[in-house]
């Protein structure tokens, strides 16, 4: 493993920004007729999020967890709320979510 001393970690550690984390959960709706094509609708709008440089990264979770999806938006919770009462999903009652403030580096990336 790559040494980390003490004063690397005060140092990147400065270097923080503020973000917002939104999971979003499944309702009973999610199953009923017509959601896929309001969920494909909200992917479109995650789309939509990601080229304006709203939403950084947007991980939909395949498992049976109920959790859906995780994005981690460069915006504060507020803007954030927002956001999301907008979503398709959302006002269908298809999807709900949670909002987490948090921290991270910017430039940091997913592997390709």
């Amino acid at each position: 493993m790559v040494p980390i001393t003490d004063d690397f970690m005060r140092q990147m550690l400065a270097t923080t920004r503020n973000y917002t984390i939104v999971l979003l959960k499944s309702t009973p709706k999610r199953k009923e007729p017509g959601a896929d094509n309001i969920v494909w609708e909200h992917g479109r709008r995650n789309f939509v999020l990601r080229a304006e440089g709203l939403l950084a990264i947007v991980c939909p979770i395949t498992d049976t967890s109920g959790i859906s999806g995780l994005g981690i938006f460069n915006a504060d919770p507020a803007k954030t709320e927002e956001i999301m009462e907008g979503d398709p999903a959302v006002r269908a009652g298809i999807f709900t979510y949670e909002i987490h403030p948090c921290r991270s580096f910017p430039g940091d990336a997913l592997p390709a």
